[in-house]
């Protein structure tokens, strides 16, 4: 969160060298944490984000949740 915080408070003060900083430091964490970098689990599941869920395996699944709300 700090190296978001800087990239916030480095743009406002319009420090672009700052900015770039800062954004190689979220990019840093954010692949320590597993957020960006080599996919590291595969489940041969199709990748299904970014689709409506009426476009999905699970489209007869959430269907069916209307039918539950009476």
């Amino acid at each position: 969160m700090s190296a978001r915080r800087a990239k916030k408070d480095t743009r406002s003060a319009g420090d672009r060298d700052g900015v770039e900083a800062a954004r190689v430091r979220v990019d840093a964490a954010k692949t320590a944490l597993g957020k960006r970098g080599p996919v590291w689990c595969d489940d041969d599941a199709p990748d299904e984000t970014r689709r409506m869920v009426k476009n999905t395996r699970y489209a007869e699944s959430y269907a069916s949740l209307d039918d539950q709300e009476g």
